[in-house]
């Protein structure tokens, strides 16, 4: 395993800037994911931990081994592409091979790793097959355990899971964790995938316009988002416009939104809003939940406009006479509300999030 340093890291293609004054610790054995939109930069970032590009400005470190120049082949990297890039006109083994070939290692070597490597995938007895004669699953397989067999210091995977159907995806979630894990492997993982970041990361970054916007667990992405841009990328949410008030007595800060007063915590310790600026509250749909008439602060009314049964969850939306939409999820329902009716829903000031607008 290696710790990866990533220091002033900066980018161009042309005129465009696709990376800006990157800094970034990824800790040695973490599975640490890279998220944002199209072009925000993520899978940029991850060719160069790689090698295949080369930064305008800045420094990639393994450990306290500066990889700046080193060709990707003496990285001691492996990367999973979304594609798999199997050779078809080989064998299972014969592909899982083709990288310890290239580094010139004894043939006996090559046949234990091959096998050793197949085994972790549970594909050891498949070694003969031909690519063609294979499932979209165990095609992923193959190209995890071509990765594993040149036992590398770091495991880089773009958007690995995302040509697989839903089963699929969540068996093979487990089995790159429990391998990653299992062999004290780093791994930088790009997914645009956020159930796969939530299940699987350790860590993880968001990144917009080629910056990142937040680093932080899983936990603290989603509940303690810096920005709008964070909080809408992971999970869905709600937002309310307004304006900041002031601390109450139960150490909640107040704002004042057309529904009247809500009180909610600021979750960017860099930032204290001033009183009368203009804010953005933030609400889960998991956080609000039904009541019977509007209290004195915290909830909203409007017309329920759609009721969505799912089994495991009901979705509803919600509109108010403003036309602004909110979503509301309610686990495990016992009975669908009626679409049409009009309703009022509420959250608890822990579950209303202070955003910059």
């Amino acid at each position: 395993m290696v710790a990866i340093t990533i220091r002033h890291l900066s980018k161009s293609f042309g005129q465009t800037a696709v990376l800006r004054d990157i800094d970034l610790k990824i800790r040695a054995g973490e599975m640490f994911f890279l998220l944002g939109p199209s072009g925000c930069g993520k899978t940029t970032l991850l060719r160069h931990i790689a090698g295949f590009y080369q930064q305008d400005h800045g420094h990639i470190l393994f450990d306290a081994r500066d990889m700046s120049g080193v060709p990707a082949h003496q990285r001691n990297t492996a990367m999973m592409f979304q594609s798999y890039a199997l050779w078809p006109h080989l064998t299972v083994a014969q592909n899982v091979a083709f990288g310890l070939e290239e580094r010139k290692l004894p043939k006996a070597d090559i046949a234990q790793r091959v096998q050793e490597s197949l085994d972790m995938v549970q594909m050891g007895a498949l070694g003969s097959r031909k690519i063609n004669q294979l499932s979209g699953g165990q095609q992923q397989r193959v190209a995890l355990a071509r990765s594993l067999a040149v036992r590398p210091d770091c495991l880089l995977l773009d958007e690995p899971l995302s040509n697989l159907d839903a089963k699929l995806r969540l068996e093979m979630r487990g089995e790159i964790r429990r391998i990653c894990k299992q062999f004290g492997l780093t791994a930088v993982y790009v997914t645009h995938d956020q159930k796969e970041a939530l299940h699987l990361a350790d860590r993880m970054a968001i990144m917009e316009k080629g910056v990142l916007s937040q680093v932080g667990t899983p936990r603290q992405i989603y509940r303690e988002p810096v920005s709008a841009g964070v909080a809408s990328f992971i999970g869905e949410a709600n937002f309310l416009p307004g304006f900041f008030g002031a601390e109450n007595s139960h150490g909640c800060w107040t704002v004042q939104t057309a529904h009247g007063e809500f009180r909610g915590r600021v979750t960017d310790p860099s930032w204290q809003p001033q009183r009368g600026e203009k804010v953005q509250l933030c609400i889960r749909p998991e956080s609000l939940r039904f009541i019977e008439r509007a209290a004195g602060h915290n909830s909203l009314t409007g017309t329920l406009t759609d009721a969505i049964y799912l089994g495991e969850l009901a979705q509803y939306t919600l509109t108010d006479i403003a036309g602004l939409t909110f979503h509301l999820s309610e686990l495990n329902p016992a009975t669908l509300h009626t679409a049409g009716q009009p309703r009022a829903v509420t959250a608890e000031a822990e579950d209303v999030l202070i955003l910059r607008p």
